[in-house]
C-alpha cells in the first residue's frame, strides 16, 4: 500500500472509531409570521447526530421568567452534560433538545408565559404550536408525531408545558414540570401593580387591579379548570405528566392545587415534593429524574 493511501485509510479509521460527540448550536432562529419577527432557539443535537442516519424524539425546554433564556439551559442547568452522562450510560435514549425564545424582546419587561396575550398583540402559543415545532421539525430529522415530542419547563416555561399537556394532549407525549408557577387568587391579588405588570400583562391584560384580575383567562387557567375537560383516555393510561416542587418553593401551594385536580379528574401524574426553593440548586438537583420521566413518555416515540 502507498504510504499516502495508508495515511487516508489510518485517518478514515480514527473518524469511525472515534467517539460521537454532542453538540449545542446557541445561536438559531425560525421567522414567524404571528409574531412578525426571528424567534430564537438554542438546540441540543445527540452523539451521532447525523452519522446514525435516524429520526429522533424532540425535548422542547421552556425556560423560567424574568431572567430566563435559552442559553439557560445549558448555561445554569449543565443539561447538555448531563443528556450526554444519560445518553452514554443507557439511562436514556438519543434525543434533540430545543430552548425557544419565550422572552417578548431582550427587555423582557412583561413575561409572555409561552402563551398567548389576552389583546391579541404578541400570540407565543400560537406561534409556537403552529409555526415554531412544524419549522423545527422540518428542518431537523425528527419522528414527527405527538408520540415523539414532549416539554420540559421551569417556573413560567412549566405552567405553559402543563397547560399544552392538557389542551392539547395528542400533540406531546408528555410535560415535567419543574417549580410550576401556579398562584393562587390570594397571590395574585397580593402583587403589587408593577409585580402585576411585570407577570401578567400580556396574559390577563393591563392595568388591572383586585379582583378584576381574576377575569376569564385567570379562570381558565386554574388548576381546577386546566384539569375539568382533560381527555382521561389519552392523559389516564400512563403519567404523562410529571412535577416536581421544593418544599419551600412560593408556588407550592399552587402545585398543590394542581396535584388535586389532577387527581381529582382522575388523570394519573407524579407529584412529588423535595426539600428546596425556587432555584437553580432545586432545579439542577431535578432535572435528572426529570429527563427519565421524558423518556419514558417517548418510548412509543422511539418505536417501541
Amino acid at each position: 500500500m502507498k504510504p499516502a493511501s495508508l495515511i487516508g485509510t489510518l485517518a478514515t479509521f480514527a473518524i469511525l472509531a472515534s467517539p460521537l460527540r454532542a453538540e449545542v448550536r446557541m445561536q438559531n432562529a425560525i421567522g414567524s409570521e404571528v409574531l412578525g419577527r426571528p424567534v430564537g432557539y438554542s438546540v441540543y443535537l445527540p452523539p451521532g447526530y447525523g452519522r446514525d442516519r435516524r429520526d429522533y424524539p424532540v425535548l422542547y425546554l421552556l425556560h423560567g421568567g424574568g431572567t430566563g433564556q435559552p442559553s439557560d439551559w445549558f448555561t445554569l442547568a449543565g443539561i447538555d452534560q448531563m443528556l450526554d452522562r444519560m445518553i452514554a450510560d443507557g439511562q436514556i435514549r438519543p434525543l434533540i433538545a430545543v430552548a425557544p425564545d419565550g422572552r417578548r424582546d431582550e427587555a423582557n419587561v412583561v413575561a409572555t408565559y409561552f402563551l398567548d396575550d389576552a389583546n391579541g398583540e404578541t400570540l407565543w402559543r400560537t406561534m409556537f404550536l403552529t409555526e415554531f415545532i412544524p419549522a423545527i421539525e422540518q428542518k431537523y430529522p425528527t419522528i414527527g408525531s405527538g408520540d415523539g415530542r414532549a416539554v420540559l419547563g421551569i417556573s413560567m416555561g412549566a405552567v405553559a408545558g402543563i397547560v399544552y399537556q392538557l389542551h392539547e394532549p395528542t400533540m406531546f407525549a408528555g410535560v415535567a414540570a419543574l417549580s410550576p408557577a401556579f398562584r393562587t387568587d390570594a397571590q395574585l391579588l397580593a402583587l403589587s401593580d408593577e409585580g402585576y405588570a411585570a407577570r401578567y400583562e400580556g396574559v390577563l391584560g393591563a392595568g388591572l387591579t383586585g379582583p378584576a384580575r381574576m377575569n376569564d383567562i385567570w379562570e381558565a387557567l386554574r388548576p381546577s379548570t386546566l384539569t375539568a375537560g382533560a381527555d382521561t383516555a389519552r392523559l389516564g393510561r400512563i403519567p404523562r405528566i410529571w412535577i416536581d416542587i421544593g418544599a419551600d418553593d412560593p408556588f407550592f401551594e399552587g402545585a398543590a392545587d394542581l396535584h388535586v385536580a389532577l387527581r381529582d379528574a382522575g388523570v394519573v401524574h407524579d407529584f412529588t415534593v423535595t426539600r428546596g426553593g425556587h432555584d437553580w440548586p432545586f432545579w439542577r438537583g431535578a432535572l435528572q429524574d426529570a429527563l427519565v420521566h421524558v423518556d419514558a413518555v417517548l418510548t412509543r416515540g422511539y418505536g417501541e
